[in-house]
């Protein structure tokens, strides 16, 4: 009676193991599992305020370049060409960046060509972009630096906004990015207020 007892709960308890192992459909490997396991876990380590953030900046960016391209022909400063190169340089890295984040998570990777149409916090509106297009010389100087100051301000923004969303910049290269782009523009915002500032008062110096 005993014997037969222990080999009924044993015939149970294997039948419960067997129910809950989940079953595989034929032609499944391991390491297929793994892939997907390891794809599942790329899929929910990021928002899509994430996303949000990344295709925003790209446009942000893209019109920062526009902007500091225009330095050379316009009669831009020593100084301030200086400042429009190191711009260039940053925010072309971080624009591939971007892109390359987005395509690798399956994300639509926007055309930075399209920044007018995109409406985000420190924009120039059409009407800045050509005045400052227009401007020449000191006057190039002095409105550059003003747009990009409210340029940069929006940026910094944008990242306090991604920062205040629950479950966003959780993923690593978000945060490292958004983290690198708030303390960069926060610090060439400081150095760009000391520029106008010299501007501004050879202007008032002058006879």
């Amino acid at each position: 009676m005993v014997r037969r007892l222990i080999a009924t709960l044993i015939f149970a308890l294997g039948a419960a193991a067997c129910a809950s192992t989940p079953t595989r459909s034929p032609g499944i490997t391991d390491a297929d599992m793994a892939a997907a396991a390891a794809a599942d876990s790329v899929r929910n380590s990021y928002s899509q305020a994430d996303v949000d953030f990344m295709a925003g900046m790209i446009h942000h960016h893209a019109q920062a370049l526009v902007m500091s391209r225009l330095a050379p022909t316009n009669g831009a400063s020593d100084q301030l060409l200086i400042m429009t190169r190191r711009i260039i340089n940053a925010q072309n890295d971080e624009i591939a960046l971007m892109e390359r984040w987005l395509h690798d998570h399956g994300e639509t990777v926007p055309d930075p060509s399209t920044h007018m149409r995109i409406k985000m916090p420190g924009m120039l509106s059409e009407k800045q972009m050509s005045a400052l297009e227009g401007a020449r010389g000191a006057d190039f100087d002095r409105l550059f630096l003003t747009y990009m100051i409210q340029h940069h301000q929006g940026a910094a923004t944008m990242v306090a906004e991604l920062f205040a969303t629950d479950g966003a910049a959780r993923e690593q290269t978000v945060f490292k990015l958004a983290s690198d782009i708030e303390a960069d523009q926060t610090s060439e915002v400081t150095r760009m207020r000391t520029m106008l500032s010299e501007i501004l008062f050879e202007t008032d110096e002058s006879p």
